[in-house]
């Protein structure tokens, strides 16, 4: 007969404090914190234009093609102030992820500024299922940081 294998106390440590590492490597602890698991009303769907959530920018996206699982995608941004002027010399962060299955994406995106005045272009995005999807956008830019959430169905 076999017998189950016992962690001692400090195998037990051990073995929660690698899995909490793994955890938060995969960044899937603070995904669960940043979006809460119910759905948004249809009206909380799409590209924008959307405010950031200091009002300090207005943004809108423009995938290239629509948007689908399984592939990586290209989306454009715009970036404008409450006037409507477009934003140069910003910075775009892109986070994300799947609040209804507690996990973030399965690429590292990057925004870089587009040939186009206040235009950024997010490379390298992918949704690895069909869903819906939350796509944050932190911008540093001349009137500040502000963030800008969009929901997504893909």
């Amino acid at each position: 007969m076999h017998s189950i294998p016992r962690f001692s106390h400090s195998g037990r440590f051990r073995l929660g404090l690698l899995l909490g590492l793994v955890l938060l490597g995969t960044g899937a602890c603070a995904h669960l914190a940043i979006w809460p698991g119910e759905k948004p009303p249809a009206s909380e769907f799409g590209f924008g234009p959307r405010v950031s959530e200091h009002g300090l920018y207005t943004v809108a996206l423009e995938p290239a093609e629509a948007l689908r699982a399984r592939r990586l995608q290209k989306i454009s941004v715009l970036v404008r102030d409450a006037a409507g002027q477009a934003i140069s010399g910003a910075t775009l962060s892109v986070d994300g992820g799947m609040p209804q299955h507690g996990h973030g994406l399965p690429t590292q995106p990057r925004a870089i500024p587009a040939s186009a005045h206040g235009t950024y272009a997010i490379e390298g995005l992918r949704f690895n299922m069909g869903g819906w999807w939350v796509l944050a956008l932190t911008i540093d830019g001349p009137l500040g940081a502000d963030r800008v959430i969009f929901h997504l169905q893909i």
